[in-house]
């Protein structure tokens, strides 16, 4: 594609669907394709990959807008994205793995796993067990839910998206060396808790985090992408984050706004296999290999877990005052599930497990319809919780 190409000719370009599945369903496309070529017509973001199954079966999917502005390379469905925090539900699933097969247990405190991690609440030594990192109630944090400076940044943890040059050890080191904001097992707060899980699953297993999730679910699901690291490849897309008149492109590093906050994202961390892998950001991988760990989940877990595990971390563990998604949203493990759609004010059914990843990405499994939704983006935060997230959702149950 000629960079030089302008207007009318190039978005026709951009917004054009390639082949599609042979079961395309007319309908959906016919409500989905429009808030697709809206949000990129909009600049709201610079590309994306939606796929949608029905029963087992995908019913829509679509690659539209640049995977790389600046190349002038359109996406295509078998494109690469960061993850961001789409990587925890694998964790988890990898943790749930060692749970079923009575190598850890949700009650254990993590101090039996990693003896030195032994943080404090209200000056008082805290014991954090194995199921407060699932369900995000051990008291921990993000650094980037405090204003700059704060406790986190001042004692120099990775919340897993930078480049940084300490180990997952060194990392686990100084987040137990924080005091934590609230009692393990009353509060949920999202936090780095599936990182320090990480730490886990490897002291465990006896091996490295990526390894540890390569053997227990990745290969088994025959995912051909997903991992902790990749190759420089034109698969790869580049990394936008919300500006105006349109997505910047993210450059080495860059710290974008959020909240109080600011998230420091490093594009070039999945291409550094040297970093420690981060439970909660680490991964990459594609459209399509989340959609399939996904129906795994939605099927009952095999190969992977058993029905028994699945809808163990598919049961609200919060409840919907944790407002995890907003109104009505509880948390399980790995993922914020609908206790009750209409506080949610959503068409999905109670029970619909969702999360996302900072780089850009929405996900949701709606058991009682049988529907599995994944739209990844290379737009932060737009990708993430903007009018694109709720536009795909509402056009995918048909609601207007």
């Amino acid at each position: 594609m000629s960079l030089h190409l302008k207007g009318a000719a190039l978005l026709a370009m951009l917004l054009a669907s390639p082949a599609l599945a042979d079961n395309q369903n007319a309908p959906l496309s016919a409500r989905l394709d429009p808030v697709i070529d809206r949000a990129i017509a909009d600049k709201r973001i610079v590309g994306t990959v939606i796929l949608v199954a029905r029963d087992g079966e995908v019913v829509y999917a679509r690659a539209a807008g640049l995977a790389d502005r600046e190349a002038g390379r359109a996406m295509k469905q078998d494109d690469i994205f960061r993850f961001a925090s789409v990587t925890k539900p694998f964790v988890t699933a990898a943790a749930m793995r060692l749970v079923e097969d009575g190598r850890i247990t949700l009650d254990d405190p993590v101090s039996k796993w990693l003896p030195d991690f032994k943080p404090t609440f209200d000056g008082k030594p805290a014991t954090i067990l194995v199921r407060h990192l699932l369900n995000h109630t051990a008291g921990l944090e993000y650094g980037f839910f405090q204003p700059p400076g704060g406790a986190y940044a001042k004692a120099g943890i990775s919340d897993g998206l930078d480049l940084t040059n300490i180990t997952l050890d060194e990392n686990l080191k100084r987040i137990a060396g924080v005091p934590l904001v609230s009692e393990p097992g009353k509060t949920f707060r999202y936090s780095l808790a599936i990182d320090v899980l990480g730490g886990v699953i490897e002291k465990a297993t006896g091996k490295s985090l990526d390894r540890a999730v390569d053997e227990l679910v990745i290969s088994p699901l025959s995912l051909a992408d997903a991992g902790f690291s990749t190759k420089p490849s034109d698969r790869l897309t580049a990394a936008y984050f919300d500006g105006s008149p349109e997505p910047k492109r993210m450059e080495k590093s860059v710290a974008v706004p959020i909240g109080e906050g600011e998230l420091t994202f490093s594009p070039d961390r999945i291409l550094d296999a040297k970093q420690f892998p981060s439970g909660g950001a680490g991964m990459a991988g594609t459209a399509k290999d989340v959609l399939t760990f996904l129906e795994t989940i939605r099927k009952g877990g095999g190969p992977i877990l058993s029905e028994e595990t699945v809808k163990t971390m598919m049961q609200d563990q919060t409840g919907a005052e944790a407002q995890t998604q907003g109104p009505g949203w509880g948390f399980g493990y790995g993922w914020a599930v609908l206790v009750d759609p209409k506080a949610g004010a959503t068409p999905q059914s109670q029970g619909t497990i969702q999360w996302g990843g900072a780089y850009g990405h929405i996900w949701f499994v709606d058991p009682a319809q049988k529907l599995t939704v994944v739209a990844m983006t290379n737009t932060t935060f737009e990708g993430m919780w903007g009018q694109f997230t709720r536009d795909v959702r509402d056009a995918v149950y048909g609601r207007h």
